[in-house]
């Protein structure tokens, strides 16, 4: 399995995570298929449950689905059920019509933060099924619960628990850090002469000492995991969970002006090029910016290894990862974890054969087929059985890094509000003169406190 995940390396997190963190995926095509192998047998000792039928619909994305059939398959030997497995690279493109029509799913692996929004119109609809009991339910076909498999933080967060309760209605799937790329081969550690920064003081410093710009983006839609992870740098975890149910008081800090000044300072130092090339047609023009040394660092997730796995590099290029800077000499640096999500329809109608399933996603035996197309499960001592390649960036959190989680708070919809575009797509406008820092502060402001008035 080692070799396999080092292989697969470079399909990490694929189509969905492109969207939530702000990419944009070109590619096109459906799978569509029925599981049925083991229709009509016995089911086994953890419940009978033969004769009945599971809908479950999961997003196609560079793991393949092939590891989604397999999961099927061996879910169906041990329950005797029948799932009827949808996969598809544009889901919402499947299953929203059906659902509107009535059809719903009883299972949809489809997470947060992609353009067309699904899941979360339907956590503003209130039209998800409060999953908390599955963290008490044994996995299927193991003696623990699912709670006690979960890395400690991926529940409990404002993705997994929306309505900023104890309710959970979106279980952590698999995740991937966020962070800073760059070429090892410009810094000491591989043979360059920069000095790899710890704190921003010395980020910017490095513009000093070449002539290399010091940043670039593959589309502004990425600097939602990047800002993420600034938000605790400069307030702490409190500060963070407060600015992601969009108080006042926090966005209207000194502390949140900090942070803007640096981004203002990053637009400044940004590669002019970035924000024509930042969509889903010329994406990968802005991440070439790093492999052919025109832009020191990339905001990015570990999918873009292999997205530009055959892409041209320079001499000795080799790929780094680091957490975000400190916003001072020993604070404290934060990588953002994005993670995907499953969750179930408020109209499923079957509702506890789907909770069912869900358990069976956190089993070793479902972990190990996840793994085998490089798709990680957020389980303890899951990075005990990477590879090593992988281990450099799922281990980022044992260098000293913490780890930033959870997304803006569920709100009732807001009409003609488009919240990412003032959170990130504002900083092509930095970069391009037509805005400043100070003024995408005050477009924040004003935008969480609409935001607030319309919290569930």
């Amino acid at each position: 399995m080692k070799k396999a995940l080092s292989m697969l390396l470079a399909v990490m997190m694929a189509a969905s995570v492109f969207t939530a963190c702000g990419g944009g995926t070109t590619s096109t095509g459906s799978t569509s298929t029925a599981a049925s192998g083991a229709s009509g047998s016995t089911a086994s000792a953890e419940g009978d449950y033969a004769g009945q039928t599971l809908k479950v619909a999961a997003i196609e994305t560079a793991y393949g689905s092939e590891m989604w059939q397999k999961v099927v398959d061996g879910f169906e030997a041990k329950t005797g059920a029948t799932v009827e497995l949808t996969t598809d690279k544009n889901l919402e493109d499947v299953i929203d019509p059906q659902m509107k029509a009535g059809n719903f799913y009883d299972v949809v692996h489809l997470a947060t933060g992609r353009e067309k929004a699904l899941p979360e119109t339907m956590l503003k609809e209130n039209a998800l099924t409060d999953l908390s009991d599955v963290l008490d339910m044994k996995v299927l076909g193991e003696d623990v619960t699912v709670g006690e498999k979960i890395i400690p933080g991926f529940t409990g967060n404002l993705t997994t628990n929306p309505y900023n309760d104890d309710r959970v209605y979106m279980m952590p799937m698999f995740y991937s850090p966020c962070g800073l790329f760059y070429n090892k081969a410009n810094f000491t550690e591989g043979g360059g002469e920069l000095t790899l920064p710890t704190t921003w003081d010395e980020f910017f410093a490095l513009a000093d000492q070449t002539d290399i710009p010091l940043f670039s983006y593959p589309t502004a839609g990425y600097l939602d995991a990047f800002i993420y992870a600034m938000i605790p740098e400069v307030g702490g975890q409190d500060f963070f969970n407060n600015a992601l149910r969009y108080d006042e008081a926090t966005w209207a800090s000194e502390e949140m002006g900090q942070m803007f000044d640096v981004l203002g300072k990053l637009a400044a130092n940004t590669e002019k090029s970035t924000p024509s090339n930042g969509n889903s047609d010329n994406f990968t023009k802005n991440q070439q910016l790093i492999l052919d040394n025109k832009a020191l660092f990339m905001p990015n997730g570990n999918w873009v290894i292999g997205e530009m796995a055959d892409a041209p590099r320079a001499d000795g290029f080799e790929w780094g990862f680091m957490a975000l800077p400190a916003m001072e000499q020993g604070g404290d640096r934060y990588s953002y974890t994005f993670f995907e999500q499953c969750w179930v329809p408020a109209g499923s109608q079957n509702q506890e054969l789907a909770k069912v399933f869900i358990s069976y996603l956190y089993s070793d035996e479902a972990a190990a087929i996840f793994a085998e197309s490089g798709a990680v499960q957020p389980i303890v001592g899951m990075t005990d059985k990477l590879s090593d390649d992988n281990k450099v960036y799922y281990s980022v959190y044992d260098n000293g890094a913490k780890a930033a989680i959870g997304t803006f708070a569920t709100t009732k919809p807001v009409e003609g509000m488009d919240f990412k575009q003032v959170f990130c797509f504002t900083m092509d406008s930095v970069v391009n003169g037509n805005k400043t820092a100070e003024q995408w502060h005050t477009d924040m402001q004003d935008t969480c406190k609409t935001m607030a008035a319309a919290m569930e």
